[in-house]
């Protein structure tokens, strides 16, 4: 028997080496009309806008019902309102509709009502019914 024949880059036989055995080729490729599927892919229907709103209620308000009651604080207190007063005002006029998620914090630890409240007030800004004015102090547009 002769001795087999060894890689000078690894020391294996070449029998067993990937140097003396190079990777086989790949296989051809096929199309994919070609290769059944296990299981039939089916389209999901498309719901109607009034059908996507959600069906299970939120946990917290949203920003966007602030909104207008935001303005409504304002226009009663003429306008401008300190911060914390604004949102003793706005709990009030809020009422039932705060649910008890709402008066949990964030992860920040503020009230989560009160962060809606701010993004509400953010948006409000962008559209320019408030103004910025002093720091501190909530305040509609002239």
């Amino acid at each position: 028997m002769s001795e087999p024949d060894y890689c000078d880059l690894c020391d294996l036989p070449r029998s067993t080496c990937i140097h003396g055995n190079p990777p086989p080729p790949p296989p051809p490729a096929a199309s994919r009309a070609s290769t059944p599927r296990a299981t039939p892919v089916t389209r999901r229907k498309v719901a109607p806008a009034a059908a996507s709103a959600r069906a299970v209620p939120r946990k917290w308000t949203p920003p966007d019902a602030f909104r207008l009651q935001i303005l409504e604080v304002l226009r009663e207190h003429g306008g401008s309102l300190e911060q914390d007063e604004l949102f003793v005002a706005l709990e009030a006029a809020m009422g039932e509709r705060l649910t008890t998620a709402d008066h949990d914090t964030t992860p920040e630890g503020e009230l989560r009502w009160r962060y809606a409240a701010r993004r509400a007030r953010q948006a409000l800004l962008a559209e320019g019914v408030m103004t910025k004015g002093q720091p501190g102090i909530w305040a509609l547009a002239d």
